[in-house]
């Protein structure tokens, strides 16, 4: 009974860690443009700056956090990034240069790279084979919804602003007000540390004689294909968050580009969905499959089906997306739900990770796969702007150029996707105590 109590507590303190990290991932392309206009830097010039920094701390944490996972803990490891992410968090709020910005975005994604992985890998540890689906589940389904808090704190803090702005004898605006409350919840999440405890099968690991965290041992041959495959199968997740819905207003100018100077403002107010708003949506869907992809996972006792049914709803939702009708702002608001809800398959795909590979490696798996996807994003907006330009007529865009080239990236990341979902073996009822080696035999002898 205490052993069930001390789980239920672990999942709770992991769902809301990786809510504020949502919460954080989120909020810089929420407040980028109130954020740099009210710091006078220019927002078209430094907006994808600085998310490219959050996202090299992302890769380089996503290292930092998975090695020390396999070496240290999987406990110290959720902590330790919750608290970096916190400070960085608060330290925004009181940036006043661009390098200031960058430095403490960089920190930012540092942090951010380890909660997830840490949470998953310890879940999937403690929990029984048959029900550690249920427990990533409810991490990642809650965590999404940081998402949808971060716009509405964002939009609507004028009350949050008024009020620490007098417990802080200073004046703020919104945005500063956003990155305070993500540091706040980070920090008040750390007095939930006691209670936790760390994975038996780490703490085994700890007393044998085995490589632990050793991360180039994933590049050797018996395990680099599989290690690739667990990476790509996320792909398409960060394809439709990175490019679909965060780009949305190329796509459909018209209405979703808020700045459009051909409308005026009434004709605005009554169309404009605002890509932020699009971004909120599309991880209430994202929450919303997280949940059904966890249920049916359980209900088929299997990942890879899930994550195929997952792929090919990204593809029709995809052409609907690119190609559908124009329709008012409800259609737009239920296109970006369902684009979110056919991604929702995060958890199982980090669960898959994480369960591909033994306990000596399994933190470094779990924490680089994902941030590995998120790092793509880099390549998959690189492979958009130059198919946009390839495509391009008369030396200007439109929405039809937008979505050639977002559907030869669509598509390179479905492929990928679907390789890997077929190369990795399914794990459902996989036993996670052994060890990983060098060679393939090694491991099967010590499992």
């Amino acid at each position: 009974m205490k052993q069930k109590k001390n789980i239920a507590l672990l999942i709770t303190v992991a769902s809301l860690g990786y809510f504020v990290d949502i919460y954080d991932l989120i909020l810089f392309n929420i407040i980028k443009k109130d954020s740099l206009s009210s710091l006078n830097i220019d927002v078209n010039t430094y907006e994808t700056v600085l998310f490219r920094w959050q996202m090299a701390g992302m890769l380089i944490g996503g290292l930092i956090w998975g090695i020390l996972g396999d070496i240290k803990g999987r406990v110290s490891v959720l902590f330790g990034s919750i608290l970096l992410y916190s400070v960085a968090n608060v330290a925004n709020a009181f940036v006043t240069t661009v390098e200031a910005y960058k430095f403490w975005r960089l920190l930012a994604g540092i942090g951010l790279a380890g909660e997830l992985g840490a949470a998953i890998t310890l879940v999937s540890e403690l929990m029984p084979k048959e029900k550690r689906g249920l427990g990533t589940m409810i991490i990642v389904t809650f965590g999404a919804l940081g998402a949808v808090f971060a716009f509405f704190v964002a939009k609507n803090g004028d009350g949050i602003t008024h009020f620490i702005s007098n417990a802080l004898n200073t004046q703020l605006e919104n945005w500063q007000t956003a990155y305070i409350v993500g540091g706040v919840l980070g920090l008040l999440l750390l007095l939930m540390r006691a209670g936790t405890f760390e994975s038996e099968l780490f703490e085994s690991a700890t007393t044998k004689s085995v490589k632990r965290g050793n991360f180039f041992m994933l590049f050797k041959k018996p395990h680099l294909k599989k290690y690739l495959a667990c990476i790509v199968i996320g792909l398409p997740v960060w394809f439709v968050v990175g490019i679909l819905i965060a780009l949305s207003h190329k796509f459909f100018p018209e209405i979703l580009a808020t700045d459009n100077p051909s409308l005026d403002s009434d004709k605005i107010k009554s169309l404009a969905v605002a890509t932020p708003e699009m971004v909120m949506w599309s991880y209430v869907g994202l929450s919303t499959g997280d949940l059904l992809s966890g249920l049916l996972s359980q209900l088929f006792k299997s990942r890879k089906r899930v994550i195929y049914l997952n792929l090919m709803g990204i593809a029709v939702m995809t052409l609907v997306y690119l190609y559908g009708p124009v329709g008012s702002q409800n259609y737009y608001r239920t296109i970006a739900f369902l684009l979110g809800a056919v991604t929702g398959y995060w958890a199982i795909f980090v669960t898959n990770a994480s369960e591909q590979f033994g306990t000596n490696i399994r933190s470094t798996v779990a924490a680089t796969v994902p941030n590995f996807v998120r790092g793509g994003v880099l390549l998959i907006t690189m492979g958009f702007e130059y198919f946009s330009h390839h495509f391009q007529s008369a030396n200007q865009f439109d929405g039809r150029t937008f979505s050639v080239a977002a559907l030869i990236v669509g598509s390179v990341c479905l492929l990928l996707a679907f390789w890997g979902t077929y190369t990795v073996e399914e794990a459902f009822h996989k036993d996670l105590d052994y060890f990983e080696h060098d060679h393939p035999q090694e491991a099967k002898n010590n499992a």
